[in-house]
């Protein structure tokens, strides 16, 4: 260990060490906007003579560090804009600024083109990809405007190479290059995003609306500063910077969801101005979203006999009833301590609220019945009718309230120390959190039925013979509280310095330090709630109820929810009340998925930037990362006793070099290549020695305190062509070696004598002769992915009359894996096995028309299906269907500060489907129907 500090260590004393040949010289610094006063990051900005060059920040910053005294010509250039130049004179020992503003349109022949708001985002996005020096693409907050998406899931599944996982009909989880959300990380200003969810490391894509960011970065190659544990990429969500003068703008808007027949609201503000001489910024933004829906869902688990025969052993239909309900806000202050020192500092308030109510007709514990060639020729099974929903009180409001929240908060400082030191820091705090109050859920359930099967394998119907719903007896009423969050302190200090190795050329030196603290808890419990009075809750016709017929039910009109308890009987039962029922706690629902989990990250890196030509140039790099994890778990004895808790603790090292090379071929051409390497931690839980039972879903779920953590090399080669109008077309290969990939094994032939072979002593909770679902966390050997990227982007202003306005969106991305160290039932090794997450086929496209008032885009979206966990075979592999999205908006500006927009989601009415082991074989089938809104926005600047 000690090695590797003096290896950081080293930039230090070279920087010591060459202070006298540095001399006096001065520094050059200023920022970059349009005329509208709107920051422009990603400016190419130049002094001559000298061929000195730097990059505008996120924010429109830039520096020149170093420079000899003397007069200079400075020329800017953006895509999309005019060049600009200025003559600048940089004196010894003091800072020269600069404000820069540049003109609206691009030199297209002899004819200035004025741009659309549209292609002013997509400006801004392509000049920051440009001068990117690893490979990356950037969505603007003007191009998330132009495509109707709620949330930051919604946007980034237009990017070349990400696919999104929905959750009741929105994105969550992204996939990044066929590499599953475990493998990619979220980071808000460069800082970590905690998770709210209970058992994994995913960030609720969902959770954050898509108006609160100014900036989505989708990094797919590492530089040394940025932290490692991306192995896929690492999404950077920049927020609002205090503008460069006032601004004010809001958005209210209105629509409606046909699943169910309910509106939707939107309002949204943002406010910006700069105060004493433009020595202090603020922004305040906010966000409100109010979206009542549902969805129509069948689900089916599929099994196979001794004799081969394939059947149903359960299914389900369900109905919910959703609203959700986000609200956001954020604030950055930034304050300008002289020339030379800024510290600036954001606050952001995320606050979802899930409300749901399903209706679950299941028909489990089918078993087949066979003629004497051992043909299947009927089935029996048993029916279960359950609500599902949350007491009646002011937060709940009978629904099953799930309460995500994440707030983060950061300070940072920027420093310059003469001409020749950089230096930032920040310190940040998040946390995220999941709360789940009085969960609620009452079951009928009545066995012994004679079953007809429709034979339809992807909306299976099972009829029972003779079925009473009213004359079904209670089963059980339960009530849980679930609770999980995670906190994460982090903290980075970094310099930089001008080193070069080349006289007249470009060179910076880069090094620092990061810390990140994380600790994660889920607290839950679980009671049966026993009626004293029996006989008032003997019968599903017994208690308040209602009827869902299957009319327009979207996974099928032959699909009958039929009759449950209604959610206001549910949620007004008193379980306080002694005298009305008795509480028993259920130890086997909650002690074995309650953990603490402690996580330390000491981290340094050095980062070496040097101009090799004109043209050319280089990054390399080592960034050094030690993680130390505690764990903290319950012993359990016969699934319900606490006997006390067990802790595993790990502690290990990383070292990840980095080296990558730009090319600048031509004025408009980028040649990218890198050899990069990245890790990805175990979730916390996966590494707990627990075992968790779920006996009515006949589950289990296990953990492996044997896990590593993944590492992965990583290859890329990028090329990208910038045509002189705002449009780009770009192609690349990427190739990616992970050891000790994490996959979920899955086995669903899972047995009394499998349980006692893996887990020897433990009690045994599978009945002889059932087979059970089994899941478990295992490190697979390795892993190679391959893949290819291409995409497109043009205003085709070459064609004549109104024809210049149309636009072309459009990426497509192919990527294969071959994975070995993958093992069956049997223990045998698997061959042909893929990477779960590996889509093979990703197709974005989009079609645009933009003048200066009405601009309109009709957009496509498709992934093909891949595989999305393994299971004991081929026959229990989980399949993610295909998805194919279609979506369009408009807008109208009635004033220069005033537009009108009208949006519509998933006009394709495209479900989320899974399926096991071949396409027919539905696991799932969700459908929520397209979506409508209309709005208006207005946009103040001065």
């Amino acid at each position: 260990m000690n090695r590797y500090i003096c290896l950081l260590l080293i930039p230090i004393f070279c920087f010591f060490r060459s202070g006298q040949a540095l001399a006096q010289k001065g520094l050059l610094k200023g920022n970059v906007m349009d005329s509208e006063k709107l920051s422009l990051p990603g400016a190419t900005l130049k002094l001559v003579p000298g061929d000195i060059n730097t990059v505008s920040d996120a924010y429109g910053r830039f520096e020149f560090l170093n420079v000899p005294a003397g007069e200079y010509t400075l020329s800017v250039t953006y895509i999309g804009y005019k060049n600009f130049t200025l003559p600048a004179a940089v004196t010894a020992g003091s800072v020269t600024e600069h404000k820069i503003v540049l003109e609206d349109g691009g030199l297209d022949m002899a004819e200035v083109i004025i741009m659309g708001d549209r292609l002013k985002g997509q400006a801004r996005a392509l000049s920051q990809q440009r001068n990117n020096e690893n490979v990356t693409n950037v969505i603007s907050s003007d191009q998330v405007g132009r495509f109707p998406d709620a949330n930051i899931g919604d946007a980034l599944k237009r990017v070349p190479g990400v696919t999104m996982q929905n959750d009741q009909g929105e994105a969550r989880n992204i996939i990044v290059r066929g590499l599953a959300p475990e493998l990619n990380s979220v980071t808000l200003n460069g800082d970590r995003i905690p998770s709210a969810e209970g058992d994994n490391r995913r960030i609720q894509m969902d959770l954050i609306p898509s108006d609160m960011i100014s900036t989505i970065e989708v990094n797919k190659t590492l530089t040394p500063d940025m932290d490692a544990d991306a192995i896929g990429g690492s999404v950077n969500l920049i927020t609002r910077a205090a503008p460069n003068g006032q601004r004010i703008s809001g958005t209210l808007s209105g629509g409606f969801n046909p699943i169910r027949g309910k509106a939707l609201y939107t309002g949204g503000f943002v406010y910006g101005n700069r105060f004493a001489n433009n020595a202090v910024g603020i922004v305040l933004s906010g966000s409100y979203n109010n979206n009542t829906y549902g969805s129509d869902d069948v689900e089916a688990i599929w099994d196979k006999d001794e004799h081969g025969n394939v059947y149903v052993n359960e299914t389900d239909i369900r109905k919910y009833d959703v609203q959700r309900i986000r609200r956001s806000l954020s604030a950055a202050f930034d304050f300008k301590l002289g020339k030379h020192h800024t510290i600036t500092a954001n606050a952001m308030y995320n606050w979802r609220d899930d409300r749901e109510n399903r209706y679950r007709l299941r028909i489990d514990k089918i078993e087949p019945e066979y003629d004497a060639g051992n043909t299947i020729t009927g089935y029996t099974g048993r029916i279960g009718r359950q609500t599902k929903g949350g007491i009646d009180n002011s937060r709940n409001k009978m629904g099953r309230l799930e309460d995500q929240r994440v707030q983060n908060y950061a300070l940072r400082g920027d420093h310059l120390w003469g001409s020749k030191l950089d230096m930032d820091w920040s310190a940040s705090y998040s946390i995220a959190s999941e709360d789940r109050p009085n969960e609620r859920y009452i079951l009928y359930r009545k066995g012994g039925y004679d079953l007809t099967y429709n034979g339809d394998s992807r909306a299976p119907l099972f009829t029972p013979s003779g079925e009473n719903s009213a004359a079904i007896g209670l089963s059980e009423i339960t009530e849980n509280h679930d609770y999980t969050d995670e906190t994460e302190f982090g903290a980075r200090l970094n310099f930089r310095l001008p080193l070069s190795a080349i006289p007249s050329r470009k060179g910076r030196l880069r090094f620092g330090g990061r810390v990140r603290i994380k600790a994660k808890e889920r607290n839950n419990n679980f009671f049966e709630q026993v009626p004293v009075d029996e006989d008032r809750f003997a019968t599903l016709g017994s208690v308040p109820n209602v009827t869902w017929p299957g009319d327009n039910f979207q996974a099928g009109s032959h699909l009958v929810p039929g009759l449950f308890a209604s959610k206001a009987f549910l949620g007004g039962l008193d379980f306080n009340d002694r005298a009305q029922f008795e509480s028993e706690a259920v130890p086997s629902e909650f002690l074995g998925v309650n953990y603490r989990a402690k996580e330390h990250i000491l981290a340094g890196y050095v980062r070496w930037d040097q101009d090799l030509t004109s043209d050319l140039s280089m990054i390399l790099g080592a960034r050094l990362e030690n993680t130390s994890i505690d764990y903290t778990g319950n012993v359990i004895k016969d699934e319900e006793e606490l006997t006390g808790t067990r802790s595993v603790a790990n502690d290990y090292l990383n070292v990840l070099p980095n080296l990558s090379f730009k090319y600048n071929a031509t004025d408009h051409l980028v040649l990218r290549l890198a050899a990069t390497t990245a890790l990805a931690r175990p979730n916390y839980y996966a590494l707990a020695p627990y075992i968790s039972t779920i006996p009515d879903d006949k589950e289990i779920q296990a953990g492996n305190p044997d896990l590593k953590a993944t590492y992965s090399w990583n290859f890329d080669f990028m090329a990208e062509n910038y045509f002189e109008s705002v449009g780009l077309i770009s192609g690349g290969l990427f190739y990616k070696n992970l050891k000790n990939f994490i996959y979920t094994y899955r086995n669903q032939q899972y047995t009394t004598a499998d349980f006692t072979a893996d887990f020897g002593n433990a009690s045994n909770p599978i009945p002889e002769g059932e087979r059970w679902d089994f899941y478990q966390s295992r490190n697979g050997e390795n892993v190679n992915v391959f893949g290819l990227e291409v995409a497109f982007q043009r205003q085709l202003d070459f064609l004549p009359g109104f024809l210049r306005n149309f636009g072309i969106y459009a990426n497509y991305t192919y990527t294969k894996s071959f994975a070995d160290g993958v093992y069956n039932a049997d223990g045998d090794a698997r061959t042909d096995v893929t990477l779960p997450g590996t889509a093979p086929h990703m197709f974005n496209a989009s079609l645009s028309w933009e003048d200066k008032k009405f601009s309109a885009r009709v957009s496509a979206n498709y992934t093909a299906a891949y595989l999305d966990a393994l299971g004991g075979d081929e026959f229990g592999d989980v399949y993610y269907d295909k998805q194919f999205f279609v979506d369009a908006n408009a807008s109208y500006k009635l004033t220069k500060v005033l537009r009108v927009f009208a949006e519509a989601n998933n006009l394709s009415n495209q479900p989320l489907r899974y399926y096991q082991g071949i396409a027919s074989r539905t696991l799932q089938a969700e459908y929520y129907r397209p979506r409508y809104n209309l709005g208006i926005k207005f946009d103040l600047t001065r």
